[in-house]
């Protein structure tokens, strides 16, 4: 689900809590030697050779012939099956009635150069999926990305949504945010276009001549609103197994509002090049050979969607090798294996990765190598709709999991370049100290080495050359939503991380039938030595949980993150203040009376009531109770480490659970689906990690009552962590002894 290039990198090294015997480090030295990048190759051809989305012949052949060669290797495997809500279109319709008559095609056409873009009757019209059935006809409004701050500026113009289609270009924000935004703002319907200056021509050669998106290229995509709750829309908190209690449709929560369709950028320049009014602001302005204006009028649009709605079946492929020492210890890794069409970036390129690490470690287990602790490896379905395998298995499971899980390992769509590995903050120093140990195939450094020069590249400020060069951990990234890791670690509290790479080329066949074998050999990862590097990184964090003694989890970055997201919210609330003082002050003054332009008005801004000023005390000394417990763990750690004892029985279970004291079981406000109280998807970013979301929403929406208590309700849960901690590192000293 996520497009790689788009990544920024926010990097990530060695670990005081993991310590390797030389047995250890000659079974990864043989697993890394392994990943073959030409059976990868072989892979993809196969799974990506036909569209194999949810419900698709293919995709259930995908699943079976997965199975197979898991059980062809030697390691136990079965499917695990689902049935889930799944609306495919009846009938698309974007036509233009005025001021001139205009039929949208909605067609991707076939190209002689790529072999799979013909195969019309299999592939999954463009559209967006969990959009409502609707026939509305309106004026056009051009709201740039359709983002909360572009209504704003829109406001700002005298110019209103209300009664009207907008028409919003991707970026910005998670695709769903826009039809959500839109309708709060009294638009009757929806449309999604690519526009070329973020992946068309402006970028480069187009599509089959380069890799970016060609004129018909269209963006398919969920618009299910997941920053509510991911997977089957009917079965909300439990798994959707075939006698499964499931809401009624009217009932469901997560559908869009208005209808919602998604177009090329060839479908959108006749209905753009028609709008009149005011010219766009220059921010909103893309790359076709048109002004920009935002209507409305005169443009009228007729936009007419209708979907078949069924429940289809979907299929979750599940490998287990058990561990021969605590078997009831589970290392979780997985990728999803359905796509939009044929997707052979999105997600097969991750899903070739997985594959040679099963069959490498197929190949260490004849050798005589046995996990201690169990691998459980995961091929999902259905993840392009809305995460539904994996969140309907996950909550199948989730009592198990809550015992057993030890961390969720993620991959997806994979490129070239740099190692992004964003995931909880418990995980920092264990993933710094893999990266060590694997090379980039390219340069020939290690993967970590080449992030760290990266940054030091990129870093806009001396402060961050600095810590980069003197951190002996680089910072890794938060994790919101967007691929399956989230129902283990937002709702379930297990710590995760997701690992790719990327950076490097670029492209603009995203969730079109142009992701396909043809493109991704010509303009990605051609010779599959990333997805090498991916098997070897991936792979290698899971042998590393799987063997190590005590579980290599860290405390002390977790702290010192948190503290850091604390700065922010007060920061944050400062700034908003100040910025709520200055402009009520300019309003006062007849600033914004004074410099409006007659011949093109603006609505001056209403003056605000100013913000109280917050109490953090109940953060700041619940951070400080977890940075100091954190410290503690750490210097125990290291004395029970240097007297050679084996792990006290029963420690890494509670381990384990550690992460799960940063949940509350009530969960975020509104959303009570996402228990994790320092990461979620932003309620108005989608994909986009909000960290401490409870409060920094409440201060970004201005809620300011709301603030204070959630201030002391996730202050509550870091000291609990704090308590949990405390009492881990007292095992720990009396083991030392």
């Amino acid at each position: 689900m996520r497009l790689w290039r788009h990544f920024v990198f926010i990097a990530l090294l060695c670990s005081a809590s993991f310590s390797q015997t030389p047995l250890n480090r000659d079974w990864e030295k043989e697993f890394r030697a392994l990943p073959d990048p030409k059976l990868m190759r072989e892979y993809m051809q196969r799974l990506s050779a036909r569209p194999h989305h949810l419900g698709s012949p293919y995709g259930k052949d995908n699943a079976e012939w997965l199975l197979a060669k898991f059980k062809e290797w030697g390691v136990e495997a079965q499917i695990e099956t689902f049935h889930v809500l799944f609306p495919s279109p009846q009938e698309r319709v974007v036509e233009m009635l005025a001021p001139t008559k205009f039929v949208a095609k909605l067609q991707e056409p076939a190209l002689a150069e790529d072999p799979s873009s013909n195969q019309l009757s299999e592939q999954l019209p463009s559209y967006n999926a969990y959009s409502i059935d609707g026939d509305v006809t309106a004026p056009l409004v051009y709201v740039n990305y359709g983002i909360p701050s572009d209504y704003e500026e829109l406001e700002r113009l005298g110019i209103s949504v209300k009664g009207c289609i907008v028409i919003a270009r991707y970026g910005a924000s998670w695709r769903g945010i826009k039809p959500k935004v839109a309708a709060e703002h009294g638009a009757v319907g929806c449309i999604i276009y690519s526009d070329p200056i973020d992946d068309g021509y402006y970028e480069g050669e187009v599509y089959p001549k380069g890799p970016y998106r060609p004129s018909t290229g269209v963006q398919r995509g969920s618009v299910m609103d997941m920053p509510t709750y991911p997977g089957d829309p009917l079965t909300p908190g439990v798994g959707a197994t075939a006698n499964a209690k499931r809401m009624e449709r009217k009932d469901v929560k997560t559908f869009t509002t208005i209808p919602v369709l998604p177009i090329s950028y060839g479908d959108a320049q006749p209905l753009l090049a028609a709008l009149v009014g005011r010219v766009a602001p220059e921010g909103w302005r893309g790359a076709l050979p048109i002004t920009y204006r935002t209507g409305p009028g005169p443009v009228k649009v007729r936009l007419k969607l209708q979907f078949h709605w069924d429940l289809k079946p979907i299929y979750n492929v599940i490998v287990k090798i058990p561990g021969a020492v605590y078997s009831d210890e589970w290392i979780m890794r997985g990728n999803h294996h359905d796509a939009w069409v044929n997707g052979a970036e999105d997600p097969i390129s991750g899903m070739v990765a997985l594959m040679e690490e099963v069959r490498a470690f197929s190949v260490l287990l004849k050798q005589g190598w046995k996990p201690k602790r169990t691998l459980i490896y995961c091929a999902w379905d259905a993840e392009e709709q809305g995460l539904l395998g994996s969140t309907e298995w996950a909550e199948t499971h989730a009592e198990e999991l809550r015992q057993k899980a030890v961390v969720y390992i993620n991959t997806d769509g994979n490129g070239r370049g740099y190692l992004y590995s964003p995931g909880s903050h418990s995980l920092e120093k264990f993933i710094n100290n893999v990266a060590k140990d694997i090379e980039d195939p390219e340069t020939k450094l290690t993967v970590w080495k080449r992030s760290q020069l990266r940054g030091i590249a990129d870093a806009k400020a001396p402060e961050a050359r600095k810590e980069l060069r003197s951190r002996p951990d680089l910072r890794i990234g938060a994790l919101g939503s967007g691929s399956d890791y989230t129902a283990f670690l937002d709702h379930l509290g297990i710590a995760s991380m997701h690992l790719g790479y990327g950076g490097e080329g670029g492209g603009g066949i995203y969730h079109s039938v142009y992701d396909s074998f043809h493109w991704f050999t010509n303009f990605s990862d051609t010779n599959f030595v990333y997805g090498r590097a991916l098997a070897q990184t991936a792979g290698t964090a899971a042998m590393r949980f799987a063997e190590s003694d005590l579980l290599p989890y860290d405390f002390s970055n977790l702290a010192e993150t948190i503290n850091k997201y604390l700065d922010e919210l007060k920061k944050l609330a400062n700034s908003k203040r100040e910025e709520i003082l200055e402009r009520n002050k300019q309003i006062e003054e007849g600033v914004f009376a004074a410099i409006n332009d007659p011949r093109a008005p603006r609505i001056s801004p209403k003056t605000e009531e100013v913000p109280p000023y917050l109490n953090f005390a109940p953060l700041e000394n619940a951070s400080a109770a977890l940075t100091q417990s954190a410290e503690r763990y750490s210097t125990a750690l290291q004395k029970f480490r240097e007297t050679g004892k084996p792990a006290p029985l029963g420690l890494n279970k509670k381990l384990l659970q550690a992460e799960q004291k940063l949940t509350a079981n009530e969960g975020l406000p509104n959303r009570p689906w996402f228990k994790h109280q320092i990461y979620a998807p932003g309620y108005y970013t989608g994909y986009g990690v909000k960290t401490i979301p409870a409060v920094r929403e409440a201060i970004e929406q201005k809620q300011w009552p709301q603030v204070e208590p959630q201030i002391v309700r996730v202050s509550s849960v870091l000291l609990g962590m704090a308590e949990y901690i405390n009492a881990i590192t007292k095992e720990l000293e009396r083991a030392a002894q």
